[in-house]
């Protein structure tokens, strides 16, 4: 089988432009603030308010905001303190993004990974989609 060389870049298309990938990366962190300290409210205001968001974690697949909003009302915080590490936040095109970021809960050790797909959407830079996972 032959390989298929890639397509060079769209004329246009950025990949990382910087003003971009700084405005992904204040919602991502304002996302985190918010995680952290377990405000319920803010947490949803991130998500795209429409019933094609989905949220996949550890032991639940999440589908629209009213599932993702129940959620995070019903679910233990005891072990939610975490240390980021090896976040990467990366642009394509002026409205389109992804954040990925692995992390260490501080109380129990255990060591995740997330991620989020962030779109420019009307009312500001949401999260259509994310992925969170445990490690065993």
């Amino acid at each position: 089988m032959s390989e298929t060389p890639l397509p060079g870049p769209v004329p246009g298309f950025a990949v990382d432009d910087p003003a971009t990938v700084a405005e992904i990366t204040a919602a991502f962190e304002a996302y985190e603030r918010a995680l952290m300290a377990n405000d319920v409210a803010a947490l949803g205001y991130f998500f795209w308010s429409d019933p094609r968001v989905l949220r996949y974690g550890p032991t639940e697949n999440l589908y629209g905001p009213e599932a993702i909003a129940n959620y995070r009302a019903a679910r233990d915080v005891t072990d939610m303190a975490r240390r980021l590490e090896n976040t990467r936040i990366h642009a394509f095109g002026p409205d389109f993004g992804v954040a990925n970021t692995e992390y260490v809960r501080l109380k129990s050790g255990k060591r995740g990974r997330q991620t989020q797909v962030w779109a420019r959407l009307a009312d500001g830079w949401r999260i259509v989609s994310a992925h969170v996972s445990l490690l065993p």
